[in-house]
């Protein structure tokens, strides 16, 4: 029924419209470290995601969940991770706009890493979500509104928690909580968002379908107005949504998880994700609603030790080393599996690049 009613709607309606391009958890481990470090001690991430930067590129405006701190030297990564500088400007080039910090190990290098991980986005000219130096601070950076291509949509972000590590200043690292959300959700609206975009990290790691928990909190979410939900944190996809809100009358769009964009996991189920791509448009009162959304694979090939780099690859790509194509194939099965079973009006984007 939604998609016959949106296909009236493009038919009724002047096609403004922007795109946004949502990216998974950009993971740091050990292996990707030393596959980056070169001879005068510098880590080189160029490689990464070359194959994907024209997708994310042609986006007006793209998000990616940066899961480590920049906390300077030395570099780790699991279990507490820390990534270089030059992993921000890898993110950037490839056409990021906004990086995500409320994540489960954003504590790992402790509050001075949390305030080296702010100093570095804004050195950089980097806009970011999720920590932030001080309340006041927070408040100075709220509600994040952009102009993308004349639709005024609010991103938000939060996280179920930190490791068990808590703060000991005061820094602000935005956790789930339903009255802060609601409050944020009102402010931005004040402020004049047409849209509103809630970045959660939650849900089991490696579970292939959400947890009631992930339910309940999207309905909430969606009562309470926000037309895009995109979850993060279990490594592995998990469905995605677009249906009519039946509390708003409008489109709201759930994605449980995006799975990781890269990493250096090796389970079948980790080695790849999604990237989701949103389509705003304008009804014939004006109003900005969620046109459409479509997903595509992406898949991590690993260094295979002979001085090359890890390095992201659309899913269907077989230009890989012969070694990684049956790990493709099982992540491309399984992620398939789940999405045709489960997605609600989400196709696959088989566009080629």
């Amino acid at each position: 029924m939604i998609a016959v009613f949106l296909s009236l709607l493009s038919l009724l309606v002047p096609q403004d419209s922007a795109e946004i391009v949502f990216a998974g958890d950009a993971m740091q481990h050990q292996r990707q470290i030393d596959a980056a470090l070169q001879p005068d001690g510098s880590l080189d991430y160029s490689p990464y995601f070359t194959s994907l930067r024209p997708y994310i590129s042609s986006a007006d405006f793209a998000v990616v969940n940066l899961e480590t701190p920049l906390g300077g030297a030395p570099y780790s990564g699991y279990p507490m991770f820390c990534a270089h500088d030059n992993y921000v400007d890898a993110l950037t080039d490839a056409g990021f706009d906004l990086m995500l910090a409320a994540n489960n190990h954003i504590l790992d290098r402790r509050d001075r890493g949390v305030r080296r991980t702010i100093d570095a986005f804004e050195s950089k000219g980097v806009p970011y979500l999720g920590v932030y130096r001080n309340r006041a601070h927070r408040d100075s950076i709220l509600p994040m509104i952009h102009d993308i291509n004349g639709f005024k949509v609010a991103f938000l972000n939060y996280t179920y928690g930190t490791n068990g590590i808590t703060k000991k200043t005061d820094i602000e690292i935005d956790y789930i909580d339903r009255q802060l959300m609601v409050s944020d959700i009102r402010k931005a609206r004040e402020k004049g968002a047409e849209i509103i975009a809630a970045c959660i990290h939650w849900g089991d790691e490696y579970k292939l379908l959400p947890n009631a928990s992930q339910k309940k909190l999207a309905k909430f979410l969606a009562e309470n107005g926000v037309e895009l939900i995109i979850g993060g944190h279990p490594h592995v996809i998990q469905p995605m949504e677009l249906q009519m809100n039946d509390s708003t009358g409008r489109p709201c769009f759930t994605v449980y998880s995006l799975g990781n964009f890269i990493s250096a996991m090796r389970t079948t189920d980790t080695r790849g994700g999604a990237m989701a791509r949103v389509k705003l448009a304008r009804d014939i009162f004006g109003r900005a609603y969620v046109c459409n959304a479509s997903y595509r694979l992406v898949f991590t090939e690993p260094s295979t030790g002979r001085g090359n780099n890890f390095r992201l690859i659309p899913a269907e790509s077989t230009d890989l080393h012969p070694s990684m194509e049956h790990h493709r194939r099982g992540f491309v099965r399984n992620a398939t599996n789940i999405f045709d079973c489960h997605n609600i009006n989400v196709p696959r984007d088989t566009t080629a690049l």
